[in-house]
This record gives structure tokens, sequence and C-alpha cells, in this order.
């Protein structure tokens, strides 16, 4: 720019824009050709635009520059929106407009108060969201870029193959939540409504079909505002109770994540998986139980565990509050470098590899057995091994055994085949043997289980499924008895 005019390409094609009673466009062209345009009926439309509200605000009427005409923008302040800094944030909003083009000719600026969160809702086209946008969208873009916030994508999906082709016919979608960053090669990003995106990108790829879209835009998110806005994208559909844990998390730091990386149970720069299926990655409530029941066994007396309560917990999930896990962060600040801790979960990655191995496919058979091969990553196994390891964390021999688990028995070190056997007299007909339900009452004959385990050595047999099952019922037999009796006092 030079004295006000805008050069585009020097000594070729040069403009000023002149706001006076109206507005003036002039150009040059070659240095040879001067023209002038004016717009005197939109004197009315920028003079009632003030420069600065009493308010604070600025409702800057902002210059957009399209490929072939020139219009005004307004910017509206709408109810309670306030910008901390209204001339930065008129100037993102600016940058906006020029780089999307909306259908709009007033942003109409939004406050959620709630969080303070400012939005606006426009139409831009497929064009400018595909060239400018991503799914590939961080929760913590300062602290973890590399970890993202949306949940992976269905593509065989039934709903998302229709969504493909509706774009293709030329539907116009609506609701796409998103936040605009400046200074970003793909300044949009997905927050809410990615496979709806990922339609419109394969339509406007394949076919050049370029319809104006609907979105919902924030700006200036900080990180709690991004993450309520993540949640509440998120649950206008079914997402799963694991992203929603994942993105929790993700907003606490990395110290579970990378935890769970330093033991392996997550490999190098994986996270936590968004939805739990055989042979995902862990899930951030499956890596809080480990950790939580590992505590557990931990404060409980090794020497008392005969008329204890030993009854592992599974976590809440999909929930922001987690009263176990906030509870083990409280009292073991120092668990990320609990060497202990981090020993029993290397184990335990162990334990979870042998059991997959020694189920998986092998040439020249159809397929392995996916539930037996699973069976360590089950909840009421992975919450009550690590119990019981925190109960012999300072008993060498028996810890040892217990870690000696996984390279005992034949097929397989948890004899999944044997615990499918295991039943108790109370149990109904249709349960399926033990290993394949998570309650309290499973879990409880789990801890029985690896505690008589680490007891004998040699693995699991058939008679110590047996007599684990029976003992637990008979220690809640026991607990029942005395809760009756003290309630006679």
């Amino acid at each position: 720019m030079a004295d006000g005019w805008i050069i585009v390409q020097p000594d070729i094609y040069v403009f000023a824009v002149i706001e006076t009673d109206g507005m003036t466009v002039r150009s040059i062209i070659r240095e040879y050709l001067l023209t002038e345009v004016s717009w005197r009926s939109l004197n009315s439309a920028v003079a009632a635009v003030p420069r600065r509200c009493s308010n604070g605000t600025l409702p800057r009427v902002a210059q957009f520059y399209g490929e072939r005409v020139i219009r005004l923008v307004e910017i509206k302040l709408n109810g309670s929106a306030k910008p901390s800094d209204p001339d930065a944030f008129e100037e993102t909003v600016a940058k906006f407009v020029k780089q999307f083009s909306p259908t709009e000719t007033t942003i109409h600026i939004f406050s959620d108060d709630r969080t303070g969160a400012i939005f606006s809702e426009c139409h831009v086209s497929a064009k400018a969201l595909v060239e400018l946008g991503t799914i590939d969208t961080a929760l913590d873009p300062e602290g973890q870029p590399e970890y993202r916030a949306n949940r992976d994508l269905v593509e065989d999906h039934t709903a998302y193959k229709q969504m493909v082709l509706d774009a293709h016919a030329g539907r116009t979608f609506s609701n796409i939540v998103s936040e605009y960053i400046t200074g970003d090669p793909k300044p949009l990003k997905i927050i809410g409504g990615q496979h709806r995106y990922t339609a419109i990108q394969t339509a406007y790829d394949l076919s050049s079909v370029n319809k104006e879209h609907g979105i919902k835009v924030y700006f200036d998110l900080d990180s709690d505002q991004r993450l309520d806005v993540q949640v509440i994208s998120n649950t206008n559909i079914s997402v799963s109770r694991d992203l929603l844990d994942r993105m929790y998390e993700t907003l606490a730091g990395a110290d579970l994540r990378e935890w769970c990386q330093k033991v392996g149970l997550l490999g190098p720069k994986e996270d936590f998986t968004d939805k739990r299926k055989r042979g995902s990655p862990i899930s951030v409530r499956a890596a809080r139980s480990f950790i939580i029941n590992y505590y557990l066994g931990a404060q409980s007396a090794a020497n008392e565990f005969e008329k204890s309560d030993t009854t592992p917990v599974v976590p809440k999930s999909g929930t922001a509050n987690v009263a176990e896990w906030d509870s083990v962060k409280k009292q073991h600040p120092d668990l990320w470098t609990d060497d202990k801790l981090l020993r029993a979960g290397k184990e335990f990655k162990r334990l979870v590899d042998k059991q997959r191995e020694s189920f998986a496919r092998k040439p020249g058979t159809k397929t392995g057995n996916p539930d037996f091969a699973e069976k360590a990553m089950n909840d009421a196994v992975l919450s009550a091994w690590p119990y019981v390891a925190g109960l012999l964390k300072d008993n060498d021999i028996r810890l040892q055994r217990h870690f000696g688990l996984t390279d005992t028995g034949k097929p397989d070190p948890l004899r999944a085949a044997a615990l499918a056997k295991g039943r108790h007299q109370t149990d109904p007909e249709n349960y399926r043997g033990l290993g394949y339900r998570t309650d309290p009452k499973e879990r409880g004959r789990f801890v029985e289980l690896f505690w008589l385990q680490a007891e004998k050595g040699g693995g699991i047999s058939d008679k110590m499924i047996s007599a684990a099952i029976a003992a637990y019922h008979a220690k809640q037999a026991l607990l029942d008895a005395e809760e009756k009796k003290k309630a006679m006092e």
C-alpha cells in the first residue's frame, strides 16, 4: 500500500477506497487508465454505523473485496456480546469476512452467556469450507497440538454414505460448528459436524459441487470455552463417553497419556481411543481404572484380606468430575513418578500382549478367538489385576508370582476357556462364565483369583477358579453377617 493506494500488481493495477459521502473506488490500470465508481445510495448506511459505541464495542462496517464486486458487510454486536478487545476482535472478524465471503451482508455477533464464548452464524461456500477448513482440530492448540479433539470418522456408516450422496445432489447442510483462528493456513477448525463437512468436501473435490452451507463460527475461544463447545457440539449426536473422557483428560493435561505411553498401553504419540472396541487403544476410563485400583489395593491391609471388602471399582465415564480419580490424584501427587506403579503398568502390558498373542490368527486358520484375546482388557480383569498388584506392592515374592502369571498357562495366561466354565450355584442361567461381566461380583471374584494365584504360583487352574469363586461368596457372607451384627448394637 502506498499513500492509500492498494497495489494489486505493480505498474499494472492499483486501487483506492474512499469513504466520505458514500463510497468511492478509484483504480489505475497500467498507469494509463483511471476509473472512478461511486455509490451514493450507501451514504445513509455508512453514516448510521458509528466508529465507537458508548459501551466500548465496535460494530464497524468491514470492507469486503470480492473477485468481482465490492460491498459493505456490517459487523453487528447483539445482546451481551462484548469482546474484551473490541478493536482486535473487529479485525479478526473482518479477516474472516474477507477470507470466507459469507452470503450475509450483516454479520451478527452473539454471546453464549454461560461461558462468554462469542460466535456468529452465517453461510459460506463449499469452496471456502474445503480450501480453508479442516477437521484436524486440536482441543489444546498451544499445550498439546498433536492430539485431536474430534472423534474418528465412521465412513462405512449408512447415514454418512447418505450424506455424501445428498452432498453430490446439491444438498445444503447447516449447523457446522467451527472456530476461526487467524494466522493458520486452515483457519476454520471444524468442531462439530465433521461428517457433514467431509461429505461436502467429497462432493466438492469429486464433482465441484459448490453450494452455500450454514456454519456457526466461534472467535477467540479460551481452553475452557473450547472444551464446552466440543462437548455441546457432540451431544447433539450419539457420541461415545470415551470421546468425552478423552476431551476432559486432554484439558486436564498430558500426564495420563504420557504415563500410558511410557508403560506401553499407548504407542508413541498415540492418543486414547474415542470409542472402545476390540483391539483399540486403551480408553481414558480404563487407564484411570488401572491406577485407581492399584492405589485402592495399596491402601488395603494384606493381612486383613480374608475379612475385608476387596471389591475394585470402575470409575464413571463421560463426565468432567470423577470422584475416585480426583481423590487419587490429590492423595498421590507423585503418582506419575511412582516406580512401583510404573512397573505394574509395564507388567500388565506384558499380560495384555501375551493374551492377545495366544489367540492371534494363525496361518491356515480362519480366525482366532477375539473374546479370549481381549480378556485382559475386560473391566473386571483390568480393575482386579492392579488391585492385587497394589495389595502386594511390598511383598516381593508374591508380587513376582502375580507378575509371573503372564509366563504361565496354556494356551493363554488367563486360561479364558477355563474361566468361561467358572460359575457359582447362585449364578443365573444366562451367566456365561467368569470374565464376561464387569459388575462388582465379577470384579471381586477376579481379586480372589489373582490373590490365590499369587499365593500358589504356577498359573490359573480349574480348581483355583472354583476356589476363588467360593472364597468370594464366603467373604461376602461374612461381611454381611458383620454388618448385621453392627446394626444390632
